[in-house]
């Protein structure tokens, strides 16, 4: 018999106390209320879900209108490619860390680390931590998937300069029937109110059309993670469809 031994680093959260509640009793209460009050479509055979990375008390209830589609898929999902922009550091290509695990106050989400290899061996993905260590593009995400599917094993996916269709592949490479994809993406930022609105639908508009090519970083934080889903649920014939759509002005004023 022959054991390897596995080196474990865990990513400890970075934005608990400020995105969202530190203690672990207050995030479960806030997360449990969130998804209790969003709405339940009647949606069936859901692959994926885009959902905002901002702190929780500016899109807390959208991204729960999006994580609550999913609620019942707990005995039939088994991994999540969670994919999002690196927000502080600038580097070419998309990012995969070497962490074994990334912490939250609810625990530790384990990390599939075999996925991560495959992507890097097909030379898809890049190993490098620098990226996730202070980003909260996917901490945020989850809280929302512990509350739903416990230890459930994640590909953490960060972009930089790179293209629609290199993140397209990677996605395509890991994205099965058992594997959820997470989107994270906020869209428009620092406008006033109604030219958010108007330009968040135009947004909006886009992906629900698959018309990728027409979002840029301008429209979407998460542009090309947006713009890679679209590509491979297109060729995947899925379909789109809008859960919520508003901005922080309609949640905290």
């Amino acid at each position: 018999m022959h054991f390897k031994r596995v080196n474990r680093r865990v990513r400890p959260s970075v934005v608990a106390g400020s995105f969202y509640p530190r203690s672990a009793e207050e995030l479960d209460l806030a997360i449990a209320d969130l998804l209790a009050a969003a709405p339940r479509p009647s949606l069936c055979g859901i692959r994926g879900i885009i959902a905002p990375h901002a702190g929780y008390v500016y899109s807390g209830s959208v991204a729960a209108a999006a994580f609550a589609s999913i609620l019942n898929l707990k005995d039939h999902i088994h991994r999540a490619v969670v994919v999002g922009p690196a927000h502080f550091v600038r580097f070419g290509g998309i990012a995969a860390p070497s962490y074994t695990a990334f912490a939250t106050p609810l625990g530790e989400v384990p990390v599939d680390t075999m996925a991560v290899e495959e992507l890097v061996d097909a030379g898809l993905v890049i190993i490098d931590d620098v990226p996730h260590a202070q980003d909260h593009a996917l901490e945020v995400e989850l809280p929302f998937l512990q509350a739903i599917f416990g230890e459930l094993p994640i590909v953490p996916l960060l972009f930089g300069r790179t293209g629609a269709s290199e993140v397209a592949a990677a996605i395509a490479r890991v994205w099965n029937d058992e594997t959820m994809l997470v989107v994270s993406s906020d869209l428009s930022h620092y406008e006033e109110y109604e030219t958010a609105q108007r330009h968040d639908t135009r947004t909006a508009a886009a992906i629900e059309t698959f018309h990728e090519s027409a979002i840029g970083p301008g429209d979407a934080c998460g542009h090309l993670a947006v713009r890679g889903a679209l590509i491979e649920a297109k060729r995947q014939g899925l379909e789109i469809h809008r859960l919520d759509l508003r901005n922080s002005g309609d949640t905290a004023g």
